[in-house]
């Protein structure tokens, strides 16, 4: 039996069902919630280990919850995957950005959906940042990541990442002119039992270069290959 405990947050209740069974079988001990401010309050108190979010709940929706939670100090290390239709690429992308750690589309397989719950669960805690020095600063094109204190600056001004943003950054930069592939991102970011999908890395680039604002351009596709960061001697 697995020591998990998955919250589920959806209204409908086949998908619950759906959901509720598949987690069941392979161990997983199950709650769930039909809405946002239920959410909020049960992941505050049950502390579950992974949240499955569906985006779409009425009232108070699934992007707002998934903000609630991120700002709580009880709630903002818990994963959460969010449950989506397949045209809300805007909102996969707003949650992301907000920390959301992945998200499948309706319909989904359960073979994937349990592939996605485990990768998720054994990645690292957030709670693992680097100790002050244990990892070089780097500074490159008005850009200043300093992994001790976890900041980003550009052109002095701080810019507020993600977790995965703030790896996936630091791993180009500190390695610009160096082209490398989703999957090679994928395992230095997220470890290699991440299920790699090309459209969760071109979600955080999406993300990332928006944040960045003219630095952000310094992130360029390598078409066909991947992804580099732009050496400080290219013009």
């Amino acid at each position: 039996m697995s020591n998990y405990t998955v919250l589920i947050v959806e209204d409908e209740d086949d998908v619950v069902e759906l959901l509720r069974y598949n987690l069941a079988r392979n161990g997983y001990r199950v709650e769930t919630v039909t809405t946002g401010p239920d959410a909020i309050s049960r992941a505050g108190v049950l502390q579950p280990d992974l949240i499955l979010l569906d985006l779409m709940l009425p009232g108070m929706d699934g992007l707002e919850v998934c903000r609630t939670l991120k700002k709580e100090n009880r709630t903002e290390r818990i994963p959460i995957i969010m449950v989506t239709a397949k045209g809300d690429e805007a909102d996969v992308v707003a949650g992301l950005e907000m920390g959301a750690d992945d998200y499948i589309t309706k319909p989904f397989s359960p073979r994937v959906l349990m592939a996605r719950v485990k990768a998720v669960l054994r990645r690292p805690a957030r709670t693992k940042a680097p100790e002050p020095g244990s990892s070089p600063t780097v500074r490159i094109h008005q850009l200043e990541i300093d992994p001790g204190r976890h900041r980003v600056l550009v052109k002095d001004k701080q810019v507020e990442l993600t977790s995965t943003e703030f790896a996936l950054l630091y791993f180009l930069a500190s390695r610009p002119g160096w082209v490398f592939t989703r999957y090679q991102i994928v395992d230095a970011v997220h470890g290699s039992d991440y299920p790699v999908t090309d459209r969760s890395i071109d979600v955080q680039i999406v993300g990332l270069r928006r944040k960045l604002g003219t630095v952000g351009t310094c992130i360029e596709t390598v078409r066909g290959v991947g992804y580099r960061f732009k050496d400080s001697e290219d013009r």
